[in-house]
């Protein structure tokens, strides 16, 4: 399997929570939370860790409403992502995040942490499950590609 670096993105009004992956694809782990300021200062952050890490794609997490539809949080997550992938000349990818931030806050109930007193890991933590259910699915994708 070919290597992969690519960052998750949880994509919040206030913070966004960040992901990255080991180089085989396998394992996703929450890297950092930004506050989110101008697009600029979030720019040079992410622009940052893009280096550090040779990122070759962008995952972010689009909140569908429940029904399946994209509301109005979804298309200003995708219009902050595909000013970002613009301006990093990356790709982006979107992956299925509902109820992302419900299952990062059953984490964190589980390790006797309080989600309302760690928003910013419940946000990282959410960004390392956009990730990792992307991870998965391209694995899945291409462990059936190989069986053809």
């Amino acid at each position: 399997m070919e290597r992969i670096s690519a960052l998750g993105l949880d994509v919040g009004s206030k913070r966004i929570g960040i992901a990255g992956c080991d180089g085989t694809g396998l394992i996703a782990c929450g890297l950092t939370t930004l506050s989110r300021s101008s697009f600029d200062q979030t720019l040079a952050q992410i622009r940052r860790l893009v280096e550090e890490r040779q990122v070759q794609v962008l995952v972010v997490g689009l909140p569908y409403s429940m029904n399946g539809e994209l509301g109005f949080q979804a298309r200003q997550v995708q219009k902050f992502a595909t000013r970002l992938s613009k301006a990093l000349g990356l790709p982006v990818e979107y992956v299925d995040e509902r109820l992302t931030s419900v299952q990062a806050e059953q984490l964190l109930v589980a390790q006797k942490r309080s989600p309302s007193r760690n928003k910013a890991l419940v946000d990282r933590t959410a960004a390392s499950l956009i990730l990792q259910q992307w991870l998965d699915e391209r694995r899945q994708a291409q462990g059936k590609k190989n069986l053809s």
